[in-house]
């Protein structure tokens, strides 16, 4: 007998239970029904309550919880004021942390800890947060998942903190630089994911195929992340400023280059930084260099070495020790930029040329190709008008920048435009008779070019 009440009880309450759930999911669908209707209708307001029900009975129920939640409170931080701003700004904090507990594989660690850190620092004011917690905040997201942190703005703000920190005594001028590394070496990895997907995409039109709408969509978005990092990176340099001068890292590394003589780390990035800040005539940039060089020979020593000697093994060491192509691309760039800067265009344009056939998608070669010939049109003529006509050579070339980089479509249509405004006219061209006439430039440039018809 008291089996059978006890299954008989069992059963009730599986039942009970099976017909709560039932009508729990019930009521779940309906206010997940009403605040999806309302939300692709932009009426956060309508949202929030039905949204808010679903999120408390069943915070399982639909990612939809935590997707469209991000922007229903988005509105209402935007649209409330002091406690309830305030409550607001943390309800969303916290719904970052309940999407990760729910739908782990949609929301990354790193990626959920650097939005946090970016939301509080937007409301510093309103959170009372200080710059060293935020900075913390975003320390943790590069700690613990890295690989995740993709974040531009996100980067900018960890680095821009770590100056504010460097001016409030808080932090050392090395560990700025270093973090200053730290968050350009990651932006380098995410541009060279971007890169090289867009490489293949520029590749495929270079050769007449035209793409197909999907990947016209992909290729604006590699374009845009890449224009991103590419602010990103310069406003860094900005915000550093000259607290990175030769008068501010000579002292500092020759203080520290002792204790640092053996790691490689150090000495690449110590290197590194005075190459870019113009230091590379100090002496001291010629010890790190040599030293790196002793102890782990790199295609950047090699290249350092070759622009302080002069010497060609050193060049061609540059060239065999440098496997990545995009890394390779970039010092042939910087090995056509010395040589442009000596006046030596017709090297200069054979490595901006080698670049881009490492880097397709890198339209900045073809800008300073453009500037050359513009540069050289009154020496490579032998007539006036042929002299100008140099300058539809160069608009050419840097139309070439504009169709293969999206970053720079529009400089290049501005540069282009500057160039045949230099050319001749419409009436010169008729009173010479040379219309549709190809004309043979001299000197380095050696190339010809189509005189408009």
């Amino acid at each position: 007998m008291k089996t059978r009440i006890t299954i008989l009880l069992l059963t009730l309450f599986v039942s009970f239970n099976i017909g709560f759930a039932q009508e729990q999911d019930e009521e779940c669908m309906n206010n997940l029904s009403l605040f999806d209707t309302s939300y692709k209708n932009k009426k956060y307001d309508d949202a929030y309550v039905p949204w808010k029900k679903v999120r408390e009975k069943c915070p399982r129920f639909n990612r939809a919880i935590y997707a469209y939640g991000e922007k229903i409170l988005k509105h209402k931080i935007k649209n409330s004021t002091g406690a309830d701003k305030v409550a607001h700004i943390n309800d969303l904090l916290l719904l970052w942390d309940q999407a990760r507990e729910h739908f782990a594989s949609k929301y990354p660690l790193g990626e959920v800890l650097a939005d946090k850190a970016q939301l509080t620092y937007k409301h510093r004011k309103e959170l009372n947060a200080t710059n060293e917690q935020i900075y913390n905040m975003f320390d943790e997201a590069y700690q613990k998942d890295v690989k995740n942190f993709k974040s531009a703005q996100g980067l900018y703000t960890y680095f821009s903190l770590a100056v504010d920190l460097y001016d409030a005594s808080k932090m050392s001028a090395q560990s700025m630089f270093d973090k200053y590394d730290d968050v350009i070496e990651i932006i380098e990895g995410l541009e060279k994911g971007y890169t090289e997907k867009l490489n293949k995409l520029v590749s495929k039109e270079e050769t007449g195929t035209v793409l197909a709408k999907k990947e016209l969509r992909y290729k604006k978005n590699y374009s845009d992340n890449l224009a991103a990092f590419d602010t990103v990176t310069s406003s860094m340099d900005q915000k550093l400023g000259n607290r990175a001068t030769c008068e501010v890292l000579v002292p500092l590394y020759q203080k520290d280059f002792e204790e640092n003589k053996n790691n490689g780390v150090w000495l690449q990035r110590a290197m590194n930084r005075m190459y870019a800040k113009g230091c590379k005539e100090d002496p001291l940039f010629l010890k790190l260099v040599e030293q790196k060089n002793s102890i782990e020979p790199s295609a950047d020593t090699a290249f350092y070495l070759y622009l302080l000697t002069n010497e060609q093994k050193y060049f061609d060491q540059t060239i065999q020790l440098e496997t990545d192509p995009l890394k390779k691309a970039k010092l042939y760039k910087k090995l056509a930029q010395d040589f442009k800067g000596k006046g030596s265009y017709g090297k200069a344009r054979r490595y901006y040329m080698e670049a881009l056939k490492l880097n397709p998608s890198d339209g900045s070669p073809y800008l300073q190709i453009a500037n050359m010939y513009a540069k050289s049109a009154n020496n490579c003529g032998d007539t006036n008008f042929n002299k100008r006509a140099v300058f539809w050579l160069a608009a050419n070339e840097a139309e070439k920048a504009g169709r293969v980089d999206g970053r720079l479509r529009s400089a290049a249509a501005k540069t282009a435009t500057s160039y045949r405004a230099s050319a001749p006219t419409k009436a010169e061209i008729f009173s010479a008779t040379n219309a549709g006439k190809t004309i043979k430039i001299g000197c380095w440039i050696g190339r010809s070019v189509k005189v408009p018809g």
